[in-house]
C-alpha cells in the first residue's frame, strides 16, 4: 500500500520528539504493510470513512487518514490530551479530505 502524507502532516512528524517520530513511522509501517486489515490496538474506524492512527506513548498522537484506491492519505494529525477525540480535530481531518477532490 502506498501511504501519501499531507504538508500538515509532515510538518506535525517534524515537531516530535526522535522516539515520538520512530513509533509514529513504525506505525505508518504497519498502515503500509496491512493496509484496510490493520486494526486495533494500531488503527480504529471512526466515520465517514475516516480511521485514525493510534500511536501509544507519554503523549499519545493520533493520525487521521483515509483510503483512495490502494493509498492511504494520512489527512491529519494531533496529540490527544483528553479522552474524547476533540470535534475541531475531526473537523479539520473532514475537510482535508474534502479538498481531495
Amino acid at each position: 500500500m502506498h501511504i501519501i502524507l499531507l504538508d500538515f502532516v509532515e510538518t506535525f512528524l517534524e515537531s516530535l520528539n526522535e522516539k515520538e517520530i520512530a513509533k509514529t513511522i513504525r506505525t505508518i509501517e504497519l498502515l503500509e504493510e496491512f493496509g484496510n486489515g490493520l486494526g486495533m490496538p494500531h488503527s480504529k474506524h471512526l466515520a465517514d470513512g475516516l480511521l485514525e492512527l493510534r500511536i501509544r506513548g507519554k503523549r499519545e498522537i493520533r493520525i487521521f487518514y483515509c483510503f483512495d484506491k490502494n493509498k492511504a492519505i494520512l489527512l491529519h494529525a494531533f496529540v490527544k490530551k483528553t479522552q474524547r477525540t476533540p470535534e475541531k480535530e475531526l473537523n479539520k481531518a473532514r475537510s482535508a479530505k474534502e479538498n481531495l477532490s
